[in-house]
């Protein structure tokens, strides 16, 4: 039950009430209280109990917390109807559609001083903006959710806190992303809070930071337990769509505690529909994980199922980080005109804000292309753009290998000086105690 108005706001709702039917004083009042009673509860000098509301409720023929509250009892279904409809419009990959969606139910959300439904617009807007490549905005609508939803439990938390991690994760923060995705997985773990949804969501965004920093075990490990607790349905869409229709229905005939049950339903499966993105983290891993022990062709088919599901979402910046990983292997193949043409459709979405570590990446391979083709000059403006990408986000493991490429390239064409200096920073960066490692792995889940 909501908070209740002043009793002034109540005397006028009631008193607008009783004109609008037609009813004196007295008719209201009947059988149980005086006409006196209601017109000094009109004047706002009486704040009227609980029995007295729930009496003139019913003469009025309006629900006890509409006439408490001002606040229609099907607002709250109605609300969750239309998020519901914008969770199926992001769920699609629609994500501008999406965010128009929420920041309207977000605005009637707080003018009605609805705490649940505000927090699900707020998750709603920072989930766009995670699409869109919109960081700093998403990140804080993630917070001001996790401020909302600050008394309630660890697992209805954890989409805020990951939405949080994501977004510091892209923005090339890699420690503090990983930090708060393991500490917030050790809480559940340890706590018995084994919700697998939490656990899948938490699972699955820490891949991407873990490959990053060079913890290659971590993010396999992450990837098998998020693939072990994803979710199963045979066609999410079809039967969120059908829940959708009956909460409708339901809606329509008043039976809002049923409707509100379908509502839930529907959002879980549209829940499911959003984690296509997380899922194809896992594809990216497995990718990875081939790639690294040669099997490239099974590499190149995981990374592009990832990228296929990844577009399918328009998930502009997620596809283009697959889109790097998948251009290496496509090199390794032998196919380095294709990878270039790859590479350069994706640099516009990357930068040093936006997806850096995968943006150095990118320089990277186009400065090994570029060596492989004679051409040192645009070879080395690969290499010392990636640099300056690795040492703003801190993955020092990447940084040495590039060092030593362009040590290397440097030494070819005669400038010893320079290469030793390239090669010290990158001794310096693989030495560096930390820099690749992490502290204890949270607890793992019952699986």
């Amino acid at each position: 039950m909501g908070e209740r108005d002043d009793p002034g706001v109540i005397g006028r709702r009631v008193q607008r009430l009783r004109v609008e039917r037609g009813l004196t004083q007295k008719q209201l009042a009947e059988p149980v209280y005086t006409p006196a009673y209601i017109s000094t509860l009109e004047a706002g000098r009486v704040r009227p109990s609980d029995e007295a509301l729930r009496h003139l409720a019913e003469r009025l023929g309006v629900a006890f917390d509409e006439l408490a509250t001002g606040r229609p009892a099907r607002l709250p279904t109605e609300l969750r109807l239309r998020l519901t409809e914008a969770r199926r419009v992001l769920a699609v990959g629609d994500a501008e559609a999406a965010a128009e969606q929420y920041a309207e139910l977000l605005v009637e959300a707080e003018t009605h001083e609805l705490a649940d439904e505000r927090a699900a617009a707020l998750l709603g807007l920072g989930e766009c903006a995670l699409e869109t490549g919109e960081l700093v905005a998403g990140r804080q609508y993630f917070e001001r959710a996790e401020a909302c939803l600050a008394d309630a439990p660890l697992p209805v938390r954890v989409p805020a806190l990951r939405g949080r991690a994501v977004a510091h994760y892209l923005a090339g923060e890699l420690r503090y992303a990983v930090y708060l995705l393991e500490s917030t997985l050790d809480e559940l773990n340890r706590g018995g809070l084994h919700d697998p949804d939490a656990l899948l969501l938490l699972y699955a965004s820490a891949i991407g930071p873990y490959m990053d920093m060079g913890a290659h075990a971590r993010a396999a490990q992450a990837a098998e337990f998020a693939l072990a607790l994803a979710p199963r349905a045979g066609d999410p869409a079809l039967v969120a769509r059908m829940h959708r229709s009956v909460a409708r229905t339901l809606l329509a005939e008043g039976r809002l505690a049923e409707a509100d049950a379908s509502l839930a339903k529907a959002a879980e499966l549209y829940r499911t529909l959003q984690l296509r993105t997380e899922l194809a983290n896992c594809h990216w891993m497995r990718g990875y994980v081939y790639a690294q022990n040669g099997r490239l062709e099974r590499a190149e088919d995981e990374l592009r199922e990832a990228l296929r599901m990844l577009s399918a979402k328009r998930a502009t910046l997620y596809s283009s980080q697959v889109a790097v990983e998948l251009a290496d292997v496509l090199h390794r193949r032998g196919s380095s005109a294709e990878a270039a043409a790859l590479l350069h459709g994706v640099l516009g979405d990357l930068s040093s804000e936006r997806g850096a570590v995968h943006s150095a990446a990118a320089h990277r391979l186009l400065g090994i292309i570029a060596e492989d083709a004679r051409d040192t000059e645009r070879a080395e403006e690969h290499y010392v753009r990636a640099l300056s990408l690795l040492e703003r986000a801190g993955a020092a493991g990447d940084l040495a290998d590039l060092c030593r490429l362009l040590g290397d390239l440097l030494r070819r064409t005669g400038r010893v000086e320079a290469a030793l200096d390239a090669y010290r920073t990158g001794l310096g960066h693989r030495t560096a105690p930390g820099t690749t490692t992490l502290g204890p792995a949270p607890a793992q889940p019952p699986l």
